[in-house]
């Protein structure tokens, strides 16, 4: 059977492959091997820029050129051929460094081959290409997707700013509140930590084979080599940690992978509120010619979009929470747990554009229904019985709370004709009984 979309075990890759495939230029196999000739590459331009004395005057700015576009140009070609390459060396950054070599002899540079991979271990190539393949994934794929959806969300906050809604605590009737207001919560903390992320650091380890510049520092002792590898990473977007094992520490990339955690749970949440709203008809959905919602029931319009948004975000977390629990943990300066863990960075990472797609979908579909949340504020009178007593505790009226307990905590419907009865016992001026009953649970809901 060959490998297509319908008969891809995972559904990231058969299912959902349209959308997850802008993944596939960072977390793919060819994408890894493509970012390990980029590192290689841009390293040895590097120690030709020192200059190391082997390599001094040997790249003009057209030779540097032509050595980058064997990664500017990487084709399938290429990294078909680096794994047979690796079939031998059983190897897979070694595979990378005899391509190169190869490479290089054909440009006419045969000479000094030997300082591709100078004085590296295969970690120095892993824990560069990762963090650069995550960054430039989150830029160009993950975070416009979550900054399109806090867009979406303010756009409509502010569209429905002035819409009252009945709240609920413990999911119980409570003071009412604002469409919009309500919106604008997730914004917020969409927000905070989007900033959060922003913060964490693309970190990257680069220091030989146990982090000291042991070969390094043996064959050019009077360079600095802490400095040209602080430099050299950070000229391709990198930050460099500067005391490491064989492998990067990962509690940077453990740090980025919770707070995805935390921005995916809040979207769970708002993927739970808004199936609620849809459940209670304050929210109807566009309907699009041909879809069904039941094989059985012709009425049903499901809200599909926030179901499967929240069962991705689910999985996402789940991964992301062995990823960051798992990675900065090692035995001593290295042992290989990290490889293949590493190498399902894009899993969680396309069930997240997965449910972003969706929620965007599904956002995209909301009706407000204003009459229902209009006819819940009016079935609610009971609500504003803590605006009553609070106007009452301002007038130094005896124990309203008590006063209004009495009236609301039944199991009989309130009223607003109950309310205005009530008020109307009240011994309090007229002018303070005519304010009471201008409050209604549709104004009620106050400075948001």
């Amino acid at each position: 059977m060959e490998l297509s979309a319908l008969t891809a075990i995972s559904p990231i890759d058969g299912r959902y492959r349209k959308q997850t495939a802008p993944l596939a230029a960072f977390y793919s196999e060819y994408a890894l091997i493509q970012y390990r000739v980029l590192v290689e590459i841009e390293y040895f331009i590097a120690l030709a820029e020192l200059p190391l004395p082997q390599l001094k005057g040997l790249l003009s700015a057209g030779g540097k050129k032509e050595l980058r576009e064997l990664y500017i140009q990487f084709s399938e070609q290429d990294a078909l051929r680096i794994k047979t390459i690796e079939q031998t060396t059983n190897h897979d950054v070694k595979a990378v460094e005899y391509f190169l070599k190869e490479k290089l002899e054909a440009m006419g540079l045969g000479s000094v081959t030997e300082f591709i991979h100078f004085g590296l271990t295969s970690q120095d190539i892993n824990n560069t290409a990762i963090p650069l393949t995550i960054k430039e994934a989150n830029e160009q794929a993950i975070f416009p997707k979550i900054t399109d959806l806090v867009d979406t969300l303010t756009k409509l906050a502010t569209k429905w700013k002035s819409v009252p809604m009945l709240a609920h605590t413990h999911g119980q009737p409570a003071s009412p509140t604002k469409l919009g207001k309500e919106i604008m919560v997730f914004v917020e903390r969409l927000q905070v930590q989007l900033f959060q992320l922003s913060e964490v650091p693309y970190a990257a380890k680069f220091g030989g084979a146990t982090g000291n510049f042991n070969a390094h520092h043996i064959a050019y002792p009077k360079v600095d080599w802490v400095g040209f590898a602080n430099n050299f990473l950070a000229s391709i977007g990198l930050e460099r940690s500067q005391y490491t094992t064989q492998i990067e520490h990962y509690d940077n990339l453990a740090a980025m992978f919770d707070a995805y955690k935390r921005i995916n749970t809040i979207l769970i949440d708002l993927c739970r509120d808004t199936w609620q709203y849809i459940s209670m008809e304050y929210f109807k959905q566009q309907l699009k010619e041909g879809e069904v919602g039941s094989s059985a029931m012709p009425h049903k319009v499901n809200p599909i979009d926030f179901e499967n948004a929240e069962g991705n975000l689910g999985i996402a977390n789940a991964l992301l929470e062995h990823l960051s629990a798992k990675l900065p943990v090692s035995r001593l300066q290295r042992d290989l747990t990290d490889s293949t863990v590493l190498r399902n960075i894009g899993v969680p990472m396309s069930h997240m554009l997965i449910s972003y797609n969706s929620i965007a979908k599904g956002l995209g579909k909301l009706l407000l229904n204003e009459p229902a949340l209009e006819a819940h504020l009016e079935a609610n009178w009971a609500v504003v019985a803590e605006a009553i007593q609070t106007v009452l505790r301002r007038e130094g009226y005896p124990k309203p709370y008590e006063a209004l307990k009495a009236l609301t905590r039944t199991n009989r419907k309130i009223t607003s004709k109950d309310i205005a009865k009530f008020i109307d016992t009240l011994k309090v001026s007229a002018k303070v009984k005519t304010e009471l009953k201008k409050i209604t649970p549709h104004n009620y809901t106050g400075v948001y």
